[in-house]
């Protein structure tokens, strides 16, 4: 299991087309991943999942996977929150 915490650089936060980018970017791995935030944990595969947790822009998240690509999975996922998706 790897496990590592990013700020969502992103000023409006994970909505809907950043969410979207991130899922996809998620599915490229083969390893279970899940996005943490307070008490809650879901499926980073999940766009439901994501918007559920409505993730605003400068909250705190804990990207968790576990499988044979996991560290890839989780510093390629970070690195995309870090960048701010481009926006």
């Amino acid at each position: 299991m790897f496990v590592k915490d990013v700020v969502v650089q992103n000023k409006d936060g994970l909505h809907a087309r950043p969410a979207t980018f991130f899922i996809q970017k998620a599915n490229e791995y083969k390893s279970s991943i899940w996005v943490e935030k307070e008490e809650r944990r879901i499926n980073a595969k999940s766009l439901l999942g994501v918007l559920s947790l409505g993730i605003l822009g400068g909250s705190s998240i804990r990207i968790v996977a576990d499988g044979s690509d996991e560290e890839e999975a989780v510093n390629g996922l970070v690195n995309l929150v870090a960048s701010g998706f481009a926006e």
